[in-house]
């Protein structure tokens, strides 16, 4: 084996290394020069050489296997990895090159440079191999032109159509004189003028992706400023000291909670400019405000103002990141943790984008459809630059480009840090950033230098600095303002590239003040930003991005723009003392050595003009933020009657799935006028899989901008149908932007003042498995609806194999708080579960989400059973629906969930047969049945003066000596949370291990969960207790071929195919 996997090696190395041709090829064929045995002298080295490889890639494999099975064979007779000149004629001879002495003494120095005598085999197959070639994609790709025709295709721009050649050159040619007199600053200058100017003509073409390394908004062009600029710094100065001081007050206090300082630091300004002129309130009309998606460890700076404005306490400050005992403030934004604050969480990283965008889309849908009016709701996000590595932020740009999210602005924080170092050290992030949201069709704002940088950049007249700017990379930035030294950066950046008299009139000093203070710390600049930002919101079609230069640790001198600044937890008393002097914060040294009841916090009073100011702008804008203000959905909307629910309690001989089911439930519940409206179903690119595709042309698809092609099936009746008022939510193939969706649609009831109950139908895998984090965002911003996780059940979902059989989610669910699954076996308890989930999260305004497995398998559906009170045990998790048999010699409980329920049911049959009779028990959510066991658990133990109460799966299936049966499709782990509270001898059957595909018979034959499985469980069960002899169960087992030998490739590693 191992001189197979070498032999393979050498012959990809060696056609890797070779081509047929002279130039490179893609699939490199071997070339190598011929030889023979007949020339008339003793044959060269290199002639030798050329043979050799003849000899080996003329057997293909074969060749190169001889010689390695040899080469070994030889080695391992005195153990060693190396052979002599003797093996190696020998060698040769066994693969067919016959050697005159001196010609295999000549070879065997070829590959014996050092004449140490002896040739390992790396050695030999190194030289064979020769040189390895370049890696294609080198850092030369840095400075390519990366233009229509690249560097590597431009011989293609010759030969294509150029109309007028003698204008075309004439273009050229002045292209070329711009570039010899002014440089190619100037020339790149022009290009993006005449193409700004032809777009703006209607010429259709594409703008360039980067622009020069400018603010994107001049000096003169800035509207003035309208507020009072010396008051907003006093009020940020406050904002970002009480931040820092709240963080490092509760690490001393409370070591360990952590927290983050660096961050607000760095996008302070930006937010106090944001709460002061821009962000709307709940109450501003035209919907319910804007929505807000601040960095999750910018949190403390929302804390901060919130002090100031009086909305939260010295107590609540003093308690961040303590919130047991109640009155704390959450680590990051957590609605699920301060309901009345957050409204949307943003951490983890990636999904703030990635919610800001489906919240804004979900916007303009509620607008579309009529429902709300979100005319002047606009949400805005604010992105790390180290963020945007994220795969949601990459895919988020996309989404809200193709979409033409104009009610969308994000700001990336550009500090050029992420929590270990630099987030493109050798690069520049800000371009690479306008090239990613450019491409993909933003209005992109640059605020890039601060007030006095910005004059040098603007009377640059020759381009020369914004060259050096844009050569400068982002890893040498962040040490000039760690370093905090002016005569460094005079020295590098001007006077190493002959600009010292650019800064000739600065001081040291004035030039490090120029530095350290960019655009995104400059009010003027920033206020200029976002007035533009708004202005697209209002009247361009596109989504806007503000790329802000920011340092992380604004102000913050002893850490400030260093690797180690978002560990940074507290500050120590000199740090504070200087961080107070830098601004100028009316603390006395004693107050911040000594502090008395949290002296250190700085609040000027409710009468102060800080504090008036403030308030005075957000009353203008309508209210505070961030906040969160719920509507009572009880109120708002009138639930469907109780009859609804009853379409399938006759049951039905005709076979239908439980994905069926809820197809024909949810249509039923979308036609109930208001409530129906509310309503929004959800697919990732599989309605049809789940039924739903009838739904297409009754309800038809949202698509902003309508449908302006005709669809191939236009002429049938269930058409492919597209409008702006379309109520299904078609995702494409994207479970992460569905989730996000999904999130928006069941936090309406927040956001807007309007609540819409989703119904997101899925692969079941491809949930919780694969965007569990998303549904933990949705379960902390207090989302309301229902997560159908169809086509569930390892054996269930036959033919598509391991990465899509699912046997798990349920179990993952549980792990959530705020999800209840549901495991229904018939179309009936489909129907009282989604009757249940709608009056408890909008009859009770409870936040939950419901999760419900559907299966795919067509079976008949049964009608009610007759069982008093079973409704009440359904929704409890468990209830009896058949009782047994009487007269029969024993008894025997099957517990099935799901589509395994037709399996237990077959059982009973079938142990009939063997004189057994069977109680018949459904479990439709095992989770809740452990919650519930749990709460009692935990009420017996703090009331030991009570008599132990007794938990739902204990009072019916407790009291019980005989044998108990469950199957599932889901793995054991899951309906074993009740295994404590069940009496007797318990067997639980389940779909542990790797799914595969086959048939459903076979894989439930292989995972033991076929009606012969249940029926040969329960026999051995007996026959342990005595009840029937051994002989019976084993009987049992040969009849229907069960055995205990169960191969599994998945994970018996020796196993062969």
């Amino acid at each position: 084996m191992a001189a197979a996997r070498i032999g393979q090696s050498i012959i990809r190395a060696w056609r890797t290394r070779f081509s047929a041709g002279n130039g490179r090829s893609y699939t490199p064929m071997i070339n190598f020069r011929a030889g023979n045995n007949f020339s008339s002298g003793p044959r060269s080295p290199e002639q030798l050489m050329g043979e050799l490889r003849v000899v080996l890639t003329s057997k293909e494999m074969q060749g190169a296997q001889e010689l390695s099975n040899e080469w070994f064979a030889l080695a391992d007779k005195d153990r060693s990895k190396s052979i002599g000149p003797d093996e190696f004629r020998g060698l040769m001879e066994t693969i067919g090159l016959s050697l005159q002495p001196a010609e295999s003494d000549a070879l065997f120095g070829v590959f014996d440079p050092r004449k140490s005598g002896e040739i390992s085999y790396t050695e030999f197959t190194n030289t064979l191999r020769g040189e390895m070639p370049k890696f294609a994609a080198s850092l030369a790709f840095m400075d390519q032109y990366t233009g229509h025709y690249p560097s590597a295709m431009a011989s293609l721009r010759r030969v294509q159509p150029r109309f007028d050649a003698a204008e075309t050159d004439e273009w050229l040619e002045s292209l070329e004189a711009v570039l010899s007199h002014h440089g190619p600053t100037r020339a790149r200058f022009l290009i993006h003028e005449l193409m700004d100017e032809a777009v703006r003509k209607g010429v259709p073409i594409s703008s360039s992706i980067t622009t020069p390394m400018c603010n994107t908004i001049p000096t003169d062009a800035e509207p003035k400023y309208p507020g009072d600029l010396a008051m907003e710094n006093r009020i940020s100065n406050l904002v970002r000291w009480n931040a820092a001081v709240m963080v490092s007050d509760g690490n001393k206090r409370a070591a360990g909670v952590g927290g983050h300082i660096g961050t607000f630091a760095s996008m302070c300004d930006i937010w106090e400019v944001g709460m002061n002129h821009f962000f709307r309130g709940k109450a501003y009309g035209g919907g319910m405000g804007d929505q807000l998606y601040i960095q999750g460890h910018a949190a403390p700076g929302a804390y901060a103002r919130a002090y100031l404005e009086g909305r939260l306490s010295l107590d609540h400050i003093m308690n961040f990141r303590q919130e047991v005992k109640g009155g704390g403030l959450s680590s990051y934004p957590h609605p699920r943790l301060m309901p009345g604050f957050w409204e949307n969480p943003t951490v983890s990283m990636g999904l703030g984008p990635l919610q800001a965008v489906c919240q804004a889309r979900f916007f303009r849908y509620l607008h579309l459809r009529g429902l709300a009016d979100t005319s002047a709701s606009r949400v805005w996000c604010f992105i790390g630059d180290g963020e945007m590595d994220e795969p949601e932020s990459i895919y988020a740009i996309a989404r809200a480009g193709y979409e033409r999210l104009n009610n969308l602005i994000m700001i990336v924080n550009c500090n050029y840090q992420r929590l270990d170092g630099p987030v493109r050290g050798n690069s520049k992030v800000i371009q690479e950033f306008e090239g990613v949201f450019r491409g993909a069709g933003y209005d992109c704002i640059k605020l890039i230098w601060g007030d006095t940088w910005n004059d040098l950049v603007d009377n640059d007249h020759d381009g020369r600095l914004i060259e050096v700017l844009e050569r400068t990379p982002d890893g040498d930035c962040q040490r000039y303002a760690a370093k905090q030294d002016g005569r460094l950066i005079r020295a590098e950046i001007f006077e190493a590239n002959g600009l010292a008299d650019r800064v000739a009139h600065l001081s040291d000093d004035e030039l490090l003040s120029a530095f350290m203070i960019p655009g995104g710390h400059d009010h003027k600049k920033i206020y200029a930003a976002f007035a533009q930002a708004e202005k697209n919101a209002e009247s361009g079609g596109r989504p806007t991005v503000i790329l802000a230069k920011t340092l992380k640790g604004f102000s913050l001198a002893t850490f400030q723009g260093r690797n180690t600044v978002h560990q940074q937890k507290s500050l120590k008393e000199e740090e504070m003392l200087s961080f107070r002097d830098v601004l100028n914060i009316p603390l006395t040294d004693e107050q911040i050595k000594n502090p008395k009841g949290g002296d250190f916090f700085r609040n000027p009073g409710p009468d102060s003009l800080e504090v008036q100011y403030m308030k005075e702008r957000r009353a203008q804008l309508g209210g505070f933020l961030p906040s969160r203000t719920p509507a009572k959905t009880s109120t708002l909307v009138d639930l469907p009657g109780p009859d609804t629910y009853t379409l399938f309690d006759k049951g039905s001989e005709k076979p239908m799935s439980t994905t069926m089911a809820f197809a024909g439930l949810l249509r039923k519940l979308m036609k109930l006028g208001d409530f129906g409206k509310r309503c929004v179903p959800m697919v990732t690119d599989e309605a049809r899989t789940f039924g739903m595709n009838a739904f297409f042309h009754e309800f038809k698809i949202h698509a902003p901008f309508g449908q302006h092609y005709t669809p191939v099936d236009h002429d049938i009746l269930m058409k492919y149908s597209e409008a702006p008022d379309g109520q299904i939510l078609q995702e494409g193939i994207s479970e992460a932007g569905a989730l996000c969706t999904w999130i928006a649609t069941g936090t309406s009831y927040s956001s807007q003042g309007c609540p819409m109950m989703p119904f997101f139908i899925y692969y079941s895998m491809f949930g919780f498995q694969r965007v569990g984090d998303i549904i933990w965002q949705g379960a902390d911003a207090r989302a309301r609806g229902f997560l159908l996780g169809a086509t569930a059940g390892r054996t269930t979902l036959n033919g598509e194999g391991l990465q899509h059989q699912d046997g798990h989610s349920l179990l993952i669910g549980l792990s959530n708080p705020a999800v209840i699954g549901w495991d229904p076996a018939f179309s009936f308890e489909v129907s009282y579960i989604i009757e249940h989930g709608i009056n408890e999260m909008w009859g009770k305004d409870k936040d939950l989400i419901y999760y419900i497995s559907l299966y795919n398998e067509n079976h008949p559906m049964p009608a009610l059973p007759s069982e008093p009170d079973f409704k009440e045990n359904l929704l409890k998790g468990l209830y009896r629906l058949r009782a047994a048999k009487e007269g029969m010699a024993h008894t025997v409980r099957l517990i099935g969930s799901g589509s395994i329920m037709q399996q237990v049911l077959r059982a009973a049959d079938l142990l009939e047969e063997y004189g057994v009779a069977t109680e018949i028990w459904s479990a439709t959510n095992y989770g809740e049945l452990h919650r519930e066991a749990v709460r009692v658990e935990r009420q017996s133990r703090l009331r030991p003066h009570e008599p132990k109460p007794t938990c739902h799966v204990e009072k019916f299936l407790g009291g019980w000596d005989g044998v108990t049966v469950i199957a599932s499709d889901n793995i054991t782990a899951y309906p074993q949370l009740i295994e404590k509270y069940v009496g007797g001898e318990l067997i639980i059957l389940g779909t542990d291990g790797f799914g595969r595909s086959d048939t459903r018979e076979a894989l439930r034959r292989f995972f033991e969960v076929d009606a012969e499985s249940v029926t040969a469980s329960a026999l051995s069960a007996l026959s342990r207790q005595g009840k029937v002899p051994a002989d019976v169960a084993l009987g049992a087992m040969e009849k229907y071929g069960l055995t205990e030998d169960r191969p599994d490739i998945t994970m018996d590693h020796e196993w062969q195919a």
